[in-house]
């Protein structure tokens, strides 16, 4: 196959995809650019099905090489390790709105690859690996119900911006990624300067008609080079067995749905389990199918008692919110803490502060930056009930604490306001359902505990759809079941007066404009109930910070002070915190942070910083010490390494024959600058500081 090229307006640029010359033996490859910003995109798929598995093994891998940006790794390999935050997120981005696109009941395993081999600073590669994907398995002879189409949305100065820069993106009140086909949006992603709804909406509008062009680019690039989708098995349940299930269960099933709570709800279905194994392996199924086809009723019946009756398996309305808790201050060590319970799903939010040093370093494509709010979610097996190893964060729960410090980042207080490194823990005790949610809200509690002025609360929900057909139902506030057998997970995160954050997922092959429109105004009046119910625990942050937190003073210095005040080798800055105790951070701008939690530990780091970098005042009085005695007067320090002369015609209000009669080495007196001469040498008077204090 000869190379293939074609191309597109997007945005200021122009968006390449190209074929035919990179990775020929992977079922499909494409490679796509933007300015300088390059992404090679391969799928793969098994030979044979893997129809042990039970469900479709689908792998999306994203890499981001330090190459490409024309670096080298740190460390000692010199070569990248483990998948970072970002590329995390970034795999996460391509797979949601890929995944429900597979043909149902397919097995084959299916391996997504997008590699970044150049970066321009510029073009953020993520939105050109989800394109890429599209094309690459629209191209290929992997089974596909593509193609799809990706942009991302800014709004700068009230107007859209399609496909901003970094650099633009860094000055929109909106950072959206929208994903859709020919009839619906598939995905959303976004974070928000809290904008209403209406101007959310205009923007996935926005997004969703140029998403049009890009799809047509790929119908007419796979109609020019595609090959024959292939041939291959899917997995469905036996039509025969899915009857005898549905006949032996029915009832039973109605009896299970009506149940109030999970556990109650998981355990007899369960059992109802066990009992048709029992009569049905004998005549010849399998377990796994058995239990498939159980699934496959419950689903149907789930689904069947919202739409037929409007009411929900735990016979709430189809817009009503699980009963909600608040509470703050739950925990007596901590600079801040939240409790947060919505139905059976409960987050304990522990804020910390630290100093200018805590922030976490990242490092990227486009360079190296810092953070100053982190917010990180953790999911034990605990709060579903389950045993299993803890180890470090999956892909889920750096993908739901992201989505929770998106929510929370623009609420956060400047730099200049609030001088502190932030840290949101969310512990999950119990989940059904909306966790990424109640993590959300329970960091707004969390953090107004500790006192972090942030610009308003924050709440967050999850909606939910089951659609058949025409008909469809919106549902608020999701649990865990609803998620299970729904067709959509859309949370929107927001304060009072408007958005901050939202992530759709989906399960069906998209929703359209206006169900995404009522979405956002039902998930509104269900943010501003949640709020109210946490205003009743805390209304504003907390006037003081925990007796335990550290208390930061910023001192300002002038640049030419900074190297004096770190000293040969760091040795001046060393010797002030080992001496005071407290913790101390120099900006290049001169900007000194001085922190620590002992009152008495940070007055003694700012009167000695203070005391190196101050600036002799005539006129000024300081407390000095005698260093050296000379017939014509006595040499005293009255800063740190800064000396002046008192003449013995300034010692006292009357003739001194003798210096060592009015003071001795190692003497403190009171002294007052009264002259700087031309060479610098300082003048003081011992005589006219006293007669100042009379």
């Amino acid at each position: 196959m000869k190379p293939e090229q074609t191309q597109i307006k997007f945005g200021k640029r122009d968006l390449i995809i190209e074929t035919g010359k990179l990775a020929k033996q992977a079922n499909g490859s494409v490679v796509v650019t933007c300015g300088g910003t390059v992404v090679l995109v391969t799928v793969c798929m098994s030979k044979e099905p893997k129809e042990q598995l039970g469900f479709f093994p689908l792998t999306v891998e994203y890499q981001e090489k330090t190459y490409a940006a024309g670096r080298i790794p740190g460390g000692f390999f010199k070569r990248e390790g483990r998948p970072s935050e970002s590329e995390i997120l970034t795999s996460r981005l391509i797979d949601r709105p890929i995944r429900p696109l597979f043909p149902a009941g397919m097995v084959h395993e299916v391996q997504v690859i997008s590699l970044v081999l150049s970066s321009d600073g510029e073009n953020d590669p993520d939105v050109l690996a989800v394109n890429g994907v599209s094309a690459a398995l629209s191209i290929s002879d992997i089974p596909f119900n593509g193609p799809i189409g990706a942009v991302r949305v800014g709004r700068i100065d009230d107007k859209f911006v399609l496909n901003p820069t970094y650099a633009e993106t860094e000055k929109s009140a909106i950072d959206l990624i929208v994903v859709g086909n020919r009839a619906n949006v598939i995905m959303i992603e976004g974070k928000f300067k809290e904008v209403s709804e209406e101007l959310a909406f205009e923007a996935i509008r926005f997004a969703f008609e140029n998403i049009q062009s890009i799809i047509s680019l790929q119908e007419d690039f796979s109609r020019k080079v595609g090959r024959k989708k292939a041939e291959i098995k899917y997995k469905k349940i036996d039509p025969k067995l899915l009857g005898l299930v549905e006949s032996m269960t029915k009832d039973k099933l109605k009896e299970i749905c009506l149940l109030s709570g999970k556990e109650q709800r998981e355990e007899a279905s369960d059992i109802l389990a066990q009992e048709l194994e029992e009569k049905l392996v004998v005549d010849g199924y399998e377990v796994k199918d058995v239990r498939l086809a159980l699934e496959e009723v419950e689903r149907q019946n789930i689904r069947s008692h919202i739409l037929d009756k409007g009411l929900r398996v735990d016979n709430r309305a189809s817009g009503e919110i699980r009963p909600i808790t608040c509470e703050i201050g739950v925990l007596p060590r901590t600079h801040g803490s939240g409790l947060f319970t919505r139905g059976q799903t409960q987050s304990l939010a522990i804020t910390t502060l630290g100093s200018s040093s805590d922030e976490q370093t990242v490092e990227a494509l486009e360079g190296e930056s810092s953070k100053s709010f982190m917010l990180h979610y953790s999911f034990p097996p605990f709060s579903v009930g389950e045993t299993k190893p803890m180890r470090g964060p999956g892909r889920r729960e750096i993908g739901h604490g992201a989505l929770a410090e998106r929510a929370l980042s623009s609420v956060m207080p400047a730099k200049e306001e609030f001088p502190y490194t932030v840290r949101v823990v969310s512990e999950i005790l119990e989940s059904n359902g909306s966790s990424s949610m109640a993590t959300v809200c329970a960091a707004t509690l969390s953090l107004m505990d500790a006192g972090v002025p942030i610009k308003k609360p924050v709440a967050g929900v999850a909606m939910g759809l089951v659609k058949e057909g025409e008909r469809s139902i919106i549902l608020t506030d999701l649990n865990g079941v609803e998620d299970h057998f729904g067709d959509m997970d859309f949370k929107v995160a927001g304060t009072i007066s408007g958005i901050t954050a939202i992530q759709l997922d989906l399960k069906i092959d998209g929703i359209n404009l206006d169900l995404v429109s009522q979405t956002l105004i039902n998930a509104k009046d269900a943010r501003m109930i949640i709020l109210d119910k946490m205003r009743s625990a805390i209304s504003e942050p907390r006037s003081e910070l925990s007796a335990f937190a550290p208390r930061i003073t910023i001192l300002k210095i002038s640049t030419e002070k900074i190297g004096e005040l770190i000293g040969p080798g760091g040795k001046n800055i060393k010797k002030i915190i080992s001496l005071s105790g407290a913790a101390i951070d120099i900006e290049d701008d001169g900007s000194v942070y001085v922190s620590s939690s002992d009152p008495e530990a940070s007055r003694k780091a700012i009167d000695m910083i203070k005391g190196l970098t101050e600036v002799p005042e005539v006129g000024k009085i300081y407390a000095a010490k005698v260093k050296r005695i000379m017939p014509f007067g006595a040499f005293c320090e009255f800063l740190p390494n800064k000396e002046g002369l008192v003449h013995v015609s300034e010692l006292a209000g009357k003739f001194i024959k003798n210096v060592e009669d009015v003071v001795k080495v190692g003497d403190e007196i009171k002294v007052k600058i009264i002259g700087i001469d031309d060479m610098g040498r300082i003048n003081l008077s011992k005589k006219q500081a006293e007669e100042a204090q009379i």
